[in-house]
């Protein structure tokens, strides 16, 4: 039994476990009514439930980044509306300058009434696939305002009352290339919150809602105090580190990224403090994203078993100075944000693997890859657009493992989309979706492969709309383990007119024409020349690593005809190139 509550651990259990599965069962229903592939398929959402202040209680199943977005978008919405919060409203925003983070994650919010009184706010998050602006799919990296992305929805009813706002759902539907698929969406996500708010007042009303208020305070206030408990355990310590982004998406320098990590007794602090100025592009993050991304991050150190809520936040400070890449001014572009919150999330990991070397991997792989194809079907005229994230090639090698070859990383919890399905519905055609050989980064612990993913366009012509990164900075390796493979981006490869392109492009392309996307491989972990060569053999056997590339990155020679490691010659080749001492 809590000293001060009076809830004893079972009961809280049971509660954390109800409301998340009452979150959890949101996102259910919107796989199985939602019509776009990145949010039935790809299940770019979260599901979240607040109390009756705004303060986050409880989360399901979630893209991680979206970790720290909610409460921000909810007291935006609230700050708007004050005490006009009635039953059977549903709020909306995707205004970044209102706590939102870009403009396709359109963000909902129902406010939960039992026994006449406010008791919670369910919440959902969905990234819809086009919303208008200037490019199809919203994540043009080159926009240089927010006005060029698509419609803005500041803080608004979508429903008031049990009403749903006409005029409201007739401008979403008249501001997107595709709308039977977005009003398709939008339905989704205003049928399961409808759907989850009955669950949450059948689960008050048996339990009191007097008793479940105290529950949702006791359940912050006890992750609050674990997550201290938590840092507590880990060294005190303040570490710097930096990364960077290859441009700004509209041409400009590399970005640099930069944080001071704090760890403090039951603290953190992240300064991000020295961070290039805002740019042109509209990679760059606003505040309340690039706390969430931050967030995520810590979370690969902090006891997974802590719930995801506020108490979470508490112990936590995230400095972004106004007007840099990561707290941007408006009216700045936002809509390829993305990009800069994996920037963030490999900043802040590196730091940590200063200051906990044996608890964090090399940097994750991929070039936070997101592409867009759109235009007219031939068969039909009607228009497609089909939106696609690979986020990760897979985690970076570690203290004790391999990178996880295709894995998850920190900030990304997207699935992975069949060929089929998406060639059944878009006139592309998916040529290669494989592992690239020796693009590993070496390491004791070597990293994860990098990925190819090549298109061809069967539509007449399409506008393909490209955000990615790493072709000039790899994913770094730690004490001694080498950076991963660089992306690469090339048009029409094996052809006369193959050319390399650049890592952000918008370009129209015709019936015919092949795009080949090579994602960055992630970093490796320790001196690759001491890695065991028979896990170099089992690479090779798996054509992971050719016999070539085991010589040349590990030291380590396999006779081809055999498939067996030379010992002595490998032994000789690995003396040979010993530092001294």
């Amino acid at each position: 039994m809590h000293e001060k509550t009076g809830i004893d651990p079972v009961k809280r259990e049971l509660v954390k476990n109800a409301l998340i599965g009452i979150c959890d069962t949101m996102l259910v229903m919107i796989v199985r009514t939602a019509r776009s592939t990145n949010i039935k398929n790809t299940m770019d959402f979260s599901g979240a439930l607040c109390d009756a202040e705004g303060r986050l209680v409880a989360q399901g199943l979630a893209v991680p980044a979206h970790l720290g977005a909610i409460m921000p978008a909810l007291a935006g919405c609230l700050a708007h509306f004050g005490d006009d919060v009635h039953d059977g409203d549903i709020l909306c925003s995707n205004d970044p300058y209102s706590g939102c983070s870009h403009l396709n994650d359109i963000f909902m919010f129902k406010p939960v009434f039992a026994d006449g009184r406010r008791i919670a706010f369910l919440c959902l998050i969905l990234h819809h696939t086009d919303l208008g602006g200037r490019v199809p799919g919203g994540n043009a990296a080159d926009s240089s305002e927010i006005f060029q992305e698509g419609l803005i929805v500041p803080p608004s009813k979508i429903c008031d009352r049990g009403r749903p706002n006409a005029t409201l759902l007739r401008i979403l539907e008249h501001n997107t290339r595709i709308p039977q698929r977005m009003m398709g969406d939008i339905h989704a996500q205003i049928a399961a919150l409808a759907g989850a708010a009955r669950e949450l007042v059948k689960f008050a009303l048996a339990t009191g809602t007097k008793a479940l208020r105290a529950s949702m305070a006791d359940l912050i206030d006890y992750t609050e105090r674990l997550t201290r408990a938590k840092i507590a355990e880990l060294p005190d310590g303040r570490v710097e580190f930096e990364d960077w982004n290859d441009d700004d998406g509209a041409g400009g320098a590399p970005v640099r990224f930069h944080v001071t990590l704090t760890k403090q007794g039951e603290r953190f602090i992240v300064d991000f403090t020295g961070t290039s100025p805002q740019g042109r592009g509209a990679l760059h993050t606003n505040y309340a994203f690039t706390a969430s991304c931050t967030y995520a991050a810590l979370r690969c150190v902090i006891d997974p078993e802590i719930p995801n809520n506020a108490g979470f936040y508490a112990p936590i400070s995230v400095i972004a100075p106004e007007g840099t890449f990561v707290n941007v001014r408006y009216p700045a572009a936002l809509g390829a944000r993305g990009q800069g919150g994996y920037r963030i999330r490999s900043t802040v990991l590196g730091a940590l693997a200063l200051l906990i070397p044996d608890r964090v991997a090399a940097c994750a792989g991929g070039s936070e890859f997101g592409i867009v194809f759109a235009g007219h079907n031939g068969r039909d005229s009607k228009p497609f657009v089909h939106l696609e994230f690979h986020n990760c090639t897979g985690q970076g090698g570690g203290p004790d493992r391999d990178g996880q070859d295709g894995g998850p990383y920190a900030i990304g919890n997207l699935a992975n989309v069949p060929v089929e399905l998406l060639e059944a519905e878009n006139p592309v055609l998916v040529e290669a979706y494989a592992f690239l050989p020796d693009s590993a980064g070496a390491g004791k612990y070597r990293g994860s492969l990098g990925i190819v993913r090549q298109y061809r366009i069967l539509a007449e012509e399409a506008t393909v709309n490209l955000r990615s990164d790493r072709h000039l900075h790899g994913c770094w390796g730690l004490f001694g383990g080498k950076p991963g493979a660089k992306a690469r981006s090339i048009v029409n490869p094996g052809t006369p007119q193959e050319a390399l392109a650049p890592s952000k492009f918008v370009r129209v392309m015709r019936r015919g024409e092949v795009f080949r996307g090579e994602m960055a491989a992630s970093g490796g972990y320790g001196d690759p020349y001491t890695r065991d060569p028979a896990a170099v053999l089992e690479d090779v056997r798996q054509g992971k690593v050719s016999i070539a590339h085991a010589r040349a990155a590990y030291g380590v020679c396999v006779q081809a005809e055999t498939l067996t490691v030379d010992a002595e010659a490998t032994a000789v080749l690995r003396a040979a190139v010993a530092p001294a001492g």
